[in-house]
């Protein structure tokens, strides 16, 4: 593998209206949950000011015609196993990357896994290689607000052209597995196939993947990926994966292939014990948080945080990350030590990375609806957290880097997530608390969860908006109360869906 080279240097709010929600929702409500999050429309919300340029998250095309033809491929593709149907098992995927020439093989890959910070890990992996003049392809899930944003070339979403072009090129190959195997294709598995194929034709000199769920029989698996990264494991998807954290593990380390170089973000212990065994099974070389790399020092600063970060080959020190919370470093710390081992920093070469490309790809770094501030007077935050481990480090977070002396919590989650175990998380920097709905019909029946929420916050502290603008409305109302206005402030949060709904209420694309 070759070294880095030393790279050169170098939106108005919608209009009110109350009826497009409403008709929007009724519109959807056939649409596969995992498609789009709907694009509804708002009531007036007094929090008005612009969202800030160079948004990261892409719109509906502004043509009519494409626009057809981006939904009529959505369409499509909601007819198959949506992502919380599955058959585990990498079968069908394998038969798809067979048809289609082995795509997954053109490029080195980083394989990503964890229960949480997955996402903003691949995020800061994509932009560090860009950095060092590397054509980067990256594959996350789910999206916050548009199908295209899965699919990543050179550091942006792919456009919603080669989105469709991408389909219509592996369409008659899917159709050829599909008439072969015993299932259809899901929804994921023809989406990883496109990523795949996409990454290959452009082509990319290095691929950032991160899987849907597990590991072992997640889609994505069909890559030997020569780093694998594994990001915090705690309780989700129980359901699948198994009910402690090392069962998960043993999904989880199915990720790691023989030789690789594996890079472990802190774990519990038991998940911990799995995943180094399978290193030693596999002959892969291990390096762990606190052990090999880790963070030295770490203070916040505005609009984010510096730090100094202990890589594979040594220190990097006045790192500006514009993220915030404790965990957003620890996944810088994940991501740098990442990109040293795929360029094989602290075994063939006992150096580190050039600092200035490092701190300057980390300034860089934008993670949509991960403590997203979406608005200003009063402020508005959107954080994805959906499970007790996320939203213990987004209050921290907010504890950390925000002032608030009143905060309101709007929260919608999906019916299969621990709901108890994240309001509990959440009850003690929540003021009040505005129970509410997102689009996805996976979302936790507002009455079901207003009533979780009274038993932990207590009814004084509990409204319930079932239409998502009204809470917010409603949340920015109860920030204002008591002459507190300049220190209060609204977290929208509890799923993705929750996160991409308010972020289109609050912003125009």
């Amino acid at each position: 593998m070759s070294e880095p080279s030393d790279p050169t240097d170098p939106i108005a709010p919608r209009d009110p209206s109350d009826d497009l929600f409403d008709d929007i929702v009724d519109g959807e409500t056939d649409r596969d949950p995992d498609l789009a999050v709907i694009e509804a429309g708002s009531r007036t919300l007094r929090a008005v000011s612009g969202p800030p340029q160079g948004d990261p998250v892409p719109s509906r095309p502004a043509d009519p015609e494409l626009d057809k033809a981006l939904r009529a491929v959505e369409t499509e593709l909601s007819t198959r196993w949506g992502e919380t149907k599955l058959d585990p098992s990498v079968t069908r995927i394998a038969a798809l990357m067979d048809v289609l020439g082995e795509p997954q093989r053109a490029y080195p890959s980083i394989h990503i896994t964890g229960t949480n910070g997955k996402t903003s890990t691949a995020r800061m992996i994509e932009t560090l290689l860009g950095a060092f003049e590397l054509r980067t392809g990256r594959y996350t899930s789910p999206h916050v607000q548009t199908i295209t944003e899965r699919i990543s070339l050179d550091g942006a979403p792919i456009d919603a052209e080669r989105f469709i072009e991408t389909y219509q090129d592996v369409k008659p190959y899917v159709e050829l597995v599909d008439a072969r195997e015993e299932f259809r294709l899901s929804f994921f598995e023809v989406l990883t196939g496109m990523a795949y194929a996409a990454f290959a034709d452009a082509p990319v000199d290095a691929a950032v993947v991160e899987v849907g769920m597990g590991g072992t029989w997640d889609a994505t698996n069909v890559i030997d990926a020569a780093v694998a990264v594994v990001t915090p494991i705690d309780l989700d998807h129980t359901d699948r994966l198994g009910s402690t954290p090392a069962e998960i593990a043993v999904e989880k380390s199915g990720i790691i292939k023989q030789g690789a170089t594996v890079v472990l973000a802190q774990q519990p212990v038991d998940a911990a014990q799995v995943l180094l065994k399978k290193a030693v099974e596999v002959d892969a070389t291990v390096a762990r948080e606190g052990m090999e790399f880790g963070i030295v020092a770490r203070e916040v600063a505005v609009g984010g945080q510096l730090l100094t970060l202990r890589g594979l080959g040594g220190e990097y020190d006045n790192v500006f990350l514009p993220l915030h919370g404790a965990h957003q470093a620890h996944n810088a710390a994940v991501a740098l030590a990442a990109v040293e081992a795929f360029f094989g920093i602290g075994s063939d070469h006992a150096r580190t990375l050039d600092v200035e490309t490092v701190r300057r790809a980390f300034a860089q770094v934008a993670s949509p609806g991960r403590l997203e501030v979406v608005r200003k007077s009063p402020t508005v935050i959107l954080d994805a957290a959906h499970n007790p481990h996320g939203a213990r480090a987004t209050a921290e977070g907010i504890s950390e880097a925000f002032g608030f002396s009143r905060l309101i919590g709007v929260v919608s989650t999906s019916a299969d997530k621990d709901a108890r175990g994240l309001l509990e998380a959440f009850e003690p920097i929540f003021a009040e608390v505005v129970i509410t709905t997102n689009s996805n019909p996976r979302a936790s029946d507002v009455d079901t969860l207003a009533a979780l929420a009274v038993e932990v916050f207590g009814e004084d502290r509990v409204v319930v908006e079932p239409r998502l603008d009204d809470a917010i409305e409603e949340a920015i109302t109860l920030a204002e109360e008591e002459g507190e206005y300049a220190g209060a402030g609204v977290l929208v949060t509890g799923s993705i869906f929750t996160v991409g709904d308010a972020r289109l209420l609050l912003k125009k694309g």
